[in-house]
């Protein structure tokens, strides 16, 4: 069966995958980390001579196998878009987007407030940016546990690394803005809405 993107499900797609990459921009302006896959590779880039869309990509493969066997080829399929245009957009972005100043607290929110919003947009049309995204997901439909509150718990363990890294202003406005993204998560989105992005599909609708 071939794979099918709407109109609708393109639309969703490309605003996660450019709001999420826009919350790149500002986090690596910042000198700052966030939780997940995304984290991990932010942190990577400052100790390596790799960049962040090559470390991203290249993190999130196992995952996107995960995906693939627990959430079907539609689910991996949109969430390989999802992580490519994100590697590539964000890379992208950085060349452009100068800033001649940006405060660590505003890189914080702002990276915070974007990353949010483009995960949510890329939860509701059936994909996922990658790596622990799609096991919060995958939790989330089996357990009931929110996927936000579980990438919360991931992110500690990437925080805990970053304390080796980062100074102590960056490491606290490091996790103000992964706070921001994952209740951002945990209040407007449900894993029901995740097939068609929707609000409230799959819920029982009220009789007439």
């Amino acid at each position: 069966m071939p794979f099918r993107l709407s109109i609708f499900d393109i639309q969703g797609l490309a605003f996660g995958i450019v709001v999420t990459s826009l919350s790149v921009v500002f986090l690596k302006a910042g000198g700052l980390v966030t939780g997940q896959t995304a984290g991990i590779a932010l942190l990577l880039s400052y100790v390596t001579p790799l960049d962040f869309g090559t470390l991203f990509f290249a993190i999130g493969i196992p995952f996107l196998l995960l995906g693939w066997m627990r959430r079907g080829a539609e689910f991996a399929f949109r969430t390989i878009i999802a992580v490519a245009g994100i590697s590539l957009l964000s890379q992208y972005f950085q060349s452009i987007i100068l800033f001649e100043r940006l405060d660590t607290w505003v890189a914080a929110l702002l990276g915070g407030m974007c990353s949010g919003m483009g995960l949510i947009a890329i939860f509701r049309h059936n994909a996922s940016a990658g790596g622990m995204t799609i096991l919060g997901i995958i939790l989330e439909q089996k357990t009931g546990f929110k996927a936000g509150w579980f990438q919360l718990a991931v992110d500690a363990c990437v925080f805990a690394a970053a304390a080796f890294v980062l100074d102590g202003d960056q490491l606290l406005f490091s996790l103000l803005g992964a706070i921001i993204t994952n209740l951002a998560i945990v209040w407007n989105f449900d894993v029901a809405q995740s097939q068609t992005g929707r609000p409230g599909y799959g819920r029982a609708q009220p009789k007439g």
